[in-house]
């Protein structure tokens, strides 16, 4: 597990942009958190190293958001206001084995509601500071982060 201490919201969004930039088709990111911990400012980091343009925001009531104008696609997933058994019908696999979507980055928020996970992914868990700042919990599970 790697620890990295994030002072302020330019500091989440670099580890986005720094994600964007570095990793490949295929990769799949697991965001957990609470509510304002940063997962979409994140989110719009990784956008932003991908050389999207478009504003990224949340997908809470759309679910999916699509990104395919950067280096390679952006999928932004928003699993809040969802049950483990409604993710089910949504087969996200398609997403990270590029099923009927060109291969792409995969950004899950909420992702402890999935009853099934990738067999490789980033699970980036962001935890609130005692001052206002925040740690992000990068944990690599059958990848490696860079």
């Amino acid at each position: 597990m790697t620890k990295i201490f994030l002072p302020d919201i330019e500091a989440t969004q670099q580890l986005g942009i720094t994600l964007g930039e570095t990793l490949n088709a295929g990769s799949v990111i697991l965001l957990e958190g609470d509510l304002g911990a940063g997962k979409t400012t994140l989110v719009q980091g990784i956008g932003k190293g991908l050389g999207i343009i478009d504003s990224i925001v949340s997908p809470t009531f759309t679910l999916i958001n699509e990104y395919t104008e950067g280096r390679i696609p952006l999928y932004h997933l928003d699993l809040y206001r969802l049950e483990p058994q409604e993710v089910t019908g949504l087969n996200l696999e398609s997403y990270w084995e590029g099923i009927e979507v060109t291969p792409g980055i995969v950004a899950i928020e909420w992702a402890e509601r999935m009853p099934y996970l990738p067999d490789s992914y980033l699970k980036v868990c962001l935890k609130y500071g005692e001052n206002g700042d925040r740690q992000a919990e990068i944990i690599t599970v059958n990848c490696e982060l860079y």
